[in-house]
C-alpha cells in the first residue's frame, strides 16, 4: 500500500474526525503540552479545571502560583512537571507576541522556536503547527510507528526526523489532509491496533505484516 491508500481506507472506515478537540488555537497549545504521557481524557479534566478556574490564557497561567497550576493539572499526570512546561511556553508565548504575531512567523522559524522551549518536542511542537496554526507538518506519534511497522511501511525505531519527512515527501501537503490523518491513525490504533491487535475488525488488514488472522 502507499501512504495515500492507508489514509484513504481509514477514512472511508471512520469518516472525519473533526480535530483537534479543543476551542482556540491556545487551548491546543496547552492541551499538546498536557497529553504527553498520559490519555486524552485525563487532559480534557485538567483543562475543565484551567476553565473553571479563569486560568486559561497564557497570562493567567503565568501569573498563578505553581503549586496551585499543578494542583489543577493533576488529572493529566506529571503534574508538577506539566506545570513547569506549561508556564515555559506561556512565557514564549507572550514574548512572541501571542497568536498574531506567531501566526506570521514561517513554518520553520516557527517550529524551530517551540522546540527552544523546555519541554517541548518534536511531537508537541508538530501537534501546535498543525493544529492550532494550520501548518502542513505530519505529526509522529507511538501509533503512527505502531500501525505503519506492521504495515512494513517503515522501521518502528527510524528517528522522529526522517519519519516525518517520508510521509510528507510520499503525501501532498495539505493541512485538513493531515489533520484528518493523524486523527485517523490515533482511532485506529485506539480501537483496532491496539498492542495485542484485533486483526480480524481490520480494514487494512489483508496488507498488515502483524495479521494473526
Amino acid at each position: 500500500m502507499t501512504f495515500r491508500q492507508v489514509y484513504q481506507s481509514l477514512f472511508k472506515h471512520y469518516g472525519p474526525q473533526h480535530w483537534w478537540p479543543a476551542d482556540t488555537p491556545f487551548e491546543v497549545m496547552v492541551g499538546a503540552v498536557l497529553t504527553q504521557n498520559t490519555a486524552w481524557s485525563n487532559v480534557e479534566r485538567a483543562i475543565v479545571n484551567l476553565k473553571e478556574n479563569d486560568c486559561l490564557s497564557a497570562e493567567r497561567i503565568i501569573a498563578v502560583p505553581e503549586n496551585k497550576l499543578a494542583a489543577w493539572l493533576r488529572p493529566s499526570g506529571y503534574f508538577n512537571i506539566k506545570a513547569k512546561r506549561l508556564r515555559n511556553i506561556c512565557r514564549w508565548y507572550i514574548e512572541a507576541g501571542e497568536y498574531d504575531a506567531v501566526k506570521r512567523m514561517d513554518t520553520g522559524q516557527l517550529r524551530k522556536a517551540l522546540l527552544l522551549v523546555n519541554g517541548v518536542g518534536p511531537e508537541t511542537a508538530d501537534d501546535i503547527l498543525l493544529y492550532a496554526f494550520e501548518r502542513p507538518v505530519f505529526v509522529i506519534d507511538a501509533y503512527t510507528r505502531r500501525l505503519f511497522s506492521r504495515l512494513g511501511m517503515i522501521e518502528k525505531d527510524a528517528g522522529y526526523e526522517h519519519l516525518r519527512a517520508t510521509f510528507e515527501e510520499s503525501l501532498t501537503k495539505d493541512v485538513k489532509m493531515f489533520n484528518e490523518y493523524h486523527a485517523l491513525i490515533v482511532i485506529h490504533a485506539k480501537e483496532v491496533c491496539k498492542k495485542a491487535p484485533l486483526c480480524s475488525m481490520c480494514c487494512l488488514s489483508a496488507h498488515c505484516l502483524s495479521n494473526s488472522g
